[in-house]
Formats: structure tokens, sequence, C-alpha cells
């Protein structure tokens, strides 16, 4: 399995990558070297069905061009001030303040204060929902702004990670003004370097961001940044070698292209992490019974998906050395004849289901359907989807059962986000008493304790247990850049987050 197959991607027509370079190849090198020093033309093959804040079609190497977060987290949990200066926690972790920069204005001119915060979060919270809005409308229970640089959040329950989501892409600060009119969706404006210029771009092709003169921040490397649209990896290869372009992301089909070009360089970092959930897991519901969903989970063996290249099986949705990680979980390793036992103790009922999927995932989620059908009376069909219809649908409910990129990088943000009763990606509503349990006594301990990890790592074996989340499976992301136009390319500080460069990092090479 590729890498890129993993993510979410839309095909669009070659016709884009051809209208690239035709237009860009004419002119000489010089030319290219000289637009190059002032833009960095990026290519991550589509571009997101929506731009609001919270949307799950935007992924982050979109999202990390016009948008800026509250704070920013390092790999290792460092969190980092950014948009907010300081914070502090309320008694028991049921409230966070922070303080706010006085010198930002959104690309609209509207200023960015503690009003914005509060508008930012009861959208993303009220109406985009999905996976990100989901753990917000969980946990916060209300925003109060005490003056222009101070706002406040009350949380229904200790929330001591709430810092680490506030990294990530739940709620990364949109123009109010925007969000009000509906214009956010189509016309991201955020408080970036980089403002969105709709003049300069070609719709379905280019996307052009020219700099932010307002911007409170440090002059990052370029000026300008372009976002393209070549789904198809040999014409994305073709055009960063010649010069057309000088980031994109690549499969490892294309490894050996780029490693004999004298002029590209590629690197990878850990970014994707999927797996099945059952999603109609309620009472009544296809996968309810808890012995059905583990023999489907023995059934399935992620290492054939393995074998097409670019990832690893895993046991559990955290690995070894993160926060949430349990070395007591051991899995469902492949092992049919255990599968057919627990299915005969649940009756052998007669499992019918879909599970939709995209044109960058079906081969591998047609390989899993293949798998779980090997058990008598199951019949799991794929059904095709646009990549619009698979965005807004996969994990909606449409489907009972479902195979995406989980990017939560904490166990309580993994736990919000998919398997609480109030999680909005938990289309049944549905949590087990034990679970209920054991995540309401987690979510009382003060983050980065010995107390905290272990009752975190006493949910992480539930879900495991309870067979709500299998085959899991986590790979790389591959970038390659041209060295003749830019140097300086190396992943962000952010964890898991695919489609991504340190953006301000990346410099001209000339």
């Amino acid at each position: 399995m590729s890498t890129k197959s993993l993510l979410l991607r839309a095909l669009v027509p070659l016709s884009a990558a051809a209208l690239l370079l035709t237009g860009c190849t004419s002119g000489s090198d010089t030319s290219k070297a000289a637009e190059s020093a002032e833009t960095l033309r990026v290519n991550w093959g589509t571009f997101p069905e929506s731009w609001a804040p919270g949307a799950q079609s935007m992924e982050p190497g979109y999202m990390r061009v016009p948008y800026e977060t509250l704070v920013l987290r390092e790999f290792d949990g460092t969190i980092l001030p950014n948009l907010a200066t300081e914070w502090e926690f309320g008694e028991g972790a049921t409230s966070l303040t922070l303080t706010l920069r006085d010198d930002v204005t959104f690309h609209d001119g509207t200023p960015f204060d503690a009003e914005a915060v509060k508008a930012n979060l009861e959208y993303v919270r009220d109406v985009v929902g999905g996976q990100f809005g989901g753990p917000l409308k969980a946990g916060v229970s209300g925003v109060t702004v005490v003056d222009p640089t101070t706002v406040t959040f009350e949380f229904t329950r200790p929330y001591g990670t709430f810092l680490d989501l506030l990294s990530q892409r739940n709620l990364p600060m949109a123009s109010p003004a925007a969000i009000a009119d509906g214009t956010i969706e189509t016309h991201p404006v955020g408080t970036s370097p980089w403002a969105y210029d709709e003049s300069e771009s070609v719709e379905g092709t280019r996307m052009f961001f020219g700099a932010y003169e307002d911007y409170w921040g440090e002059a990052p490397g370029f000026p300008n940044i372009e976002l393209y649209a070549i789904a198809d990896d040999t014409a994305a290869t073709a055009a960063l070698l010649a010069g057309d372009i000088d980031v994109t992301d690549t499969e490892t089909d294309e490894l050996p292209r780029l490693d004999a070009a004298p002029n590209a360089e590629t690197f990878d970092y850990p970014a994707i992490r999927n797996n099945i959930t059952f999603f109609d897991r309620g009472q009544g519901g296809v996968f309810a019974d808890q012995k059905v969903r583990q023999a489907l989970c023995y059934a399935m063996d992620a290492s054939v998906v393995a074998e097409l290249g670019g990832g690893n099986p895993e046991n559990q949705h955290f690995l070894e050395g993160e926060f949430g990680y349990n070395p007591d979980i051991t899995g469902f390793s492949a092992d049919l004849a255990q599968a057919e036992k627990l299915l005969a103790e649940a009756g052998n009922p007669e499992i019918s289901a879909e599970i939709g999927a995209a044109p960058f995932n079906k081969q591998e989620i047609t390989i899993r359907a293949e798998q779980m059908n090997e058990l008598p009376g199951v019949n799991i069909t794929v059904q095709e989807l646009t990549m619009p219809q698979f965005l807004s649908t996969w994990n909606s409910g449409q489907y009972a059962l479902g195979m995406g990129n989980n990017p939560q990088i904490t166990p309580a943000d993994w736990y919000g986000a998919w398997f609480s009763e109030t999680a909005l990606a938990n289309p049944s509503k549905y949590a087990s008493d034990e679970l209920k349990a054991l995540a309401g006594a987690a979510q009382q301990t003060r983050g980065g304790t010995p107390e905290a990890d272990e009752a975190w790592q006493a949910v992480m074996k539930q879900i495991s247990d309870e067979a709500l989340s299998c085959s899991h499976f986590a790979s790389n992301e591959i970038i390659a850049y041209n060295t003749d136009t830019v140097t300086d390319v190396q992943p962000a500080i952010q964890a898991w987050e695919q489609v991504l460069i340190d953006y301000r990092a990346a410099r001209p090479a000339a």
C-alpha cells in the first residue's frame, strides 16, 4: 500500500498537470529561479472540499498555509505559545484561561481577539462538527470573553490535554467575519503570513497565497505560497524535476526516479494512522455483538496490505514510546480459525454491511472486505465514492463500518473523537458501561502523571478488547523537493500531520 493511498486525496484531471507544465515551462531557467525565490510552489494533489476551520477534508498541508493555531506543540509534547502567549488551568483542569496576543489581525482586517476565539470555538463545535468538532462538543460547555485579550474555556469534565487539542486541526483561527457570511468555506481567511488571493489563482489548478503585509510575526523564507493539484504522481515528479514545482508528496513507486535525479531529494516522517472502525455497534446494530467484531478483526491481515508498500501493521493506535501505548494490548493478529470460532459462538449470524471507499483507498479497503468475507455468512460490500462523498460520509453513520485516518495524538482526544457516547464520529452513541467507567476515571487524572498514563492505558485496552477498532496501520509521509529551487525543506514540528512541511523554514536555494 502506497503512502499516498492512505491519505485523504482527490483525483483531479491530468489536464491540471498538463496546464501546470505547459504554463510554467515556457521561458528560461533563470525566470524559473527568479519566480521560485519569491514563491514556494507545493503540490499536495488536490484542494480541500471546505476551508472551514475544523473541516476534516482540510489536511494539515493546506490548513497551515492560511491559518494559525492558538498554541503549538512539539513532537515531544512541549506546548509553545503562538496566538496565545500564556495559559492557566483552573482547579481540577475544569477550565482553561488563555492570554492572547494584542497585535494580530486577520487577512480581511478583522481584529484577532477573545471574541474571535469564541466565534471559532462555537462554529467548529456547533456547526462543523465531525471528528475535530466532536471533542469540542463533548468537552467544552462554554467560552467566556473576559476582556479582548483574555478568554476562558469551561469544560464539562477535567480536560488536561486541551492544549494539545488546540495545537492541532481542531481549532485553527479563522476570521469571524468570514465565518458569519459563509465565505470561509471557499475563501480561507486566517492570521498567517500568507493570505489567499483569488485573482492570482486558477480554479482547480493553483491557489495563490500572497504575503500579508500586516503579519504579526517574523517573515518566512518565502513571501508567497502556491498550492497545486497534480493528483498523478508521475506527472508530479515530472513537474518537480523540471523545476515547475518545488515540493510534492510522493509514493514509494516514484522513489527510483527521484533518487536517480541530480536535483531531487526526499525524506519521510511518521504521519498516518489508519484503522477499521465499527460504527453500527449500538443496540440492534449490525456490529452490536462484541464477538462478531472480534471475529472480523481476527479475519483481517494488515500485513497483506503492508506488502503493497509504505507502512507497518500495528496492534493498537498508539505506538511504543507514545502517550497511550499499552504494552498489554496484543490486538488481533490474523487468525481465521479463531475468527470462525468466535463467529460460531455468536451464533453464526448473517452479517451484511457496506463500507465506503474513495479512489485513494479503494484497494486496501477492498482487501480488508475480502478478508472479512472469508467468514461464513459475512458479506461486506465496498461502495465506491467520489472524494467529496467519502470525506462527508465515511464516518457519519451512513456506513456501518469504515476505514480512515485517525490523527488524534492523545488517548483522551482519540476516545473523545470516536468512542465516547457524545463523540460525533460515534454515530451509534453507544459506549459500554466498562468503557465509560474507565474513561471517566482517566478524565479525572492530571495530565502528565503516572496515574494518568495508567488510567488512559486501561481505556485503550478496553477499546481493543471490545474490538471497537482494529486492523491498525501506521505509515510515513514521503516528501520530495527540487534542490535547484528550494532548501531547508524539513518536517514540521507537529506530530502525525500528513502532507505537511515546515513552510516557514523553507528558503530559496539561490
